[in-house]
């Protein structure tokens, strides 16, 4: 998978990179709204439903995870989307509207474990962009806003997506679901980091 570190040392690139990154945060609870609908046992959409409420800054408007990566943005000196004219880019419609589908229409083991991964990957991911943004000078630590939160609080999201469907692990036609949910997860962030790096 494509890493953070080796995307650029170019501060307006990275800049670039991170003002379209703003609408893969903005849209991310989005599917998991659609997927909670779609998991018929209440007890298992409760974590879910934290993690969108997490999302929304447990109801705190400023804390709202799109806001505070707004504030990221404005740390970095970028333009902010919605605010300034900051055109999608196609790599982050596709990699929402594949989230969607996989919340919305396919398996739900699919969905689920499509979304873990995606958590799984970004909680490491979250931890070297931050690194590398204080390390080059481009901003300080204690400004990092939302790259500080996700770097801890992902590892957890990504557990509770997975103790979902561990259970269902031994039984091969869900394994099959479970897998290509992982695969695709895993597929969709390379992808859309590679494009963003444009490589």
């Amino acid at each position: 998978m494509c890493k953070p570190r080796e995307l650029s040392n170019d501060r307006t690139t990275t800049r670039k990179s991170q003002e379209q990154f703003f609408f893969a945060v903005e849209y991310f609870s989005r599917p998991m709204s659609a997927l909670i609908a779609r998991i018929p046992d209440p007890a298992q959409r409760i974590d879910i439903l934290h993690n969108i409420v997490e999302e929304h800054g447990d109801f705190r408007t400023d804390q709202f995870h799109q806001n505070t990566f707004r504030d990221f943005l404005g740390r970095i000196v970028a333009r902010i989307p919605g605010r300034d004219a900051v055109p999608m880019w196609p790599a982050l419609h596709a990699f929402n509207s594949i989230l969607m589908a996989a919340c919305a229409t396919d398996e739900v083991d699919v969905g689920i474990c499509c979304m873990g991964i995606v958590e799984h990957a970004f909680a490491g991911i979250s931890a070297l962009i931050g690194q590398a943004a204080v390390e080059r000078g481009w901003i300080a630590e204690a400004d990092l806003v939302h790259y500080t939160t996700h770097a801890e609080l992902d590892v957890r999201h990504a557990e509770e997506f997975f103790a979902i469907v561990e259970p269902a692990w031994d039984n091969p036609a869900r394994r099959a679901a479970i897998e290509r949910g992982l695969e695709l997860g895993a597929y969709s962030f390379d992808q859309l980091y590679r494009r963003m790096a444009g490589f």
